[in-house]
């Protein structure tokens, strides 16, 4: 899924991007502002409320830097250097307040989403931390990380979140470019295994891996396959971002494996780090 280019030289976001990145941003803001203690604890997570709130202002903030061409450092890819960067992030931005927050954050999607319009071209952004990408995968990359904390709010508030077939659709293109990235070199060293992802009633993709590479082949034409996976598209991402046990979505009947090695099944999302 790339952006369309028109024929003076500008380009647009891939259809629907846009509006789930405003619409995410504008969900989260509401659970925000609903939120009686943004003291009150998230569940599975060490972060309370506000502290999730704080950490999509400072995020969004950084993501609308990258998106109109400023350099931003932020860790170095790994999971331990982006933990340290968001705690020292937090530390240094101390707002928890409901409202400021919650502005914050919709107000940084503005400025995201205005600086992508006024780009000339679907070219790189400066570099992520996650890596390169160009500024439709970074659009991709705003929605998966707003959708992610966004669950993380409505499971604390006890509200229905935000994450669909839909939006997840529009997450892949950041989650294929950023697989390689996040494989854990423990887990497939020495593993020889070629998949097949079928995402009801969405996309379908193909990952390999040999002598500790991960590879990620968008569409069907994957040969020789161990192992075809189906999931539902909302447990595949809430299992990718580590949201989900992938044992509860298989007695679920979320996740199904088959093929002339189905026993690969279970250990594919052991594969990766949650981005």
């Amino acid at each position: 899924m790339h952006g369309t280019e028109r024929q003076d030289g500008s380009w647009t976001l891939p259809e629907g991007l846009e509006q789930a990145i405003r619409g995410t941003a504008e969900e989260i803001a509401l659970l925000v502002r609903s939120a009686g203690d943004t003291a009150l604890a998230v569940p599975g997570s060490e972060w309370t409320v506000g502290e999730v709130a704080a950490h999509l202002a400072v995020a969004n903030e950084l993501m609308a830097d990258l998106a109109a061409g400023r350099e931003r450092p932020y860790g170095d890819g790994t999971p331990q250097s982006l933990a340290a960067a968001n705690a020292e992030s937090l530390a240094v931005f101390t707002e928890r307040r409901a409202e400021p927050l919650a502005t914050m954050i919709t107000d940084q999607c503005e400025r995201f989403l205005d600086a992508l319009a006024r780009s000339t071209a679907d070219g790189q952004a400066p570099a992520t931390p996650l890596g390169l990408m160009n500024r439709s995968v970074l659009a991709s990359y705003l929605l998966t990380h707003m959708l992610g904390h966004g669950y993380d709010l409505a499971r604390a508030l006890k509200r229905p979140h935000m994450v669909d077939a839909a939006r997840v659709g529009l997450c892949m293109p950041f989650m294929l470019s950023v697989m390689p990235r996040v494989a854990d070199p423990g887990a497939t060293a020495g593993l020889d295994a070629r998949y097949r992802i079928r995402l009801r009633g969405g996309e379908t993709f193909g990952v390999s891996l040999a002598d500790g590479v991960v590879r990620v082949s968008p569409g069907s034409d994957l040969r020789d396959v161990d192992c075809t996976i189906r999931l539902d598209p909302v447990a595949f991402l809430l299992i990718a971002l580590g949201r989900l046990d992938p044992w509860r979505a298989i007695a679920r009947g979320q996740v199904l494996a088959w093929g002339r090695r189905p026993w690969l099944g279970p250990r594919f999302p052991t594969l990766f780090t949650a981005p």
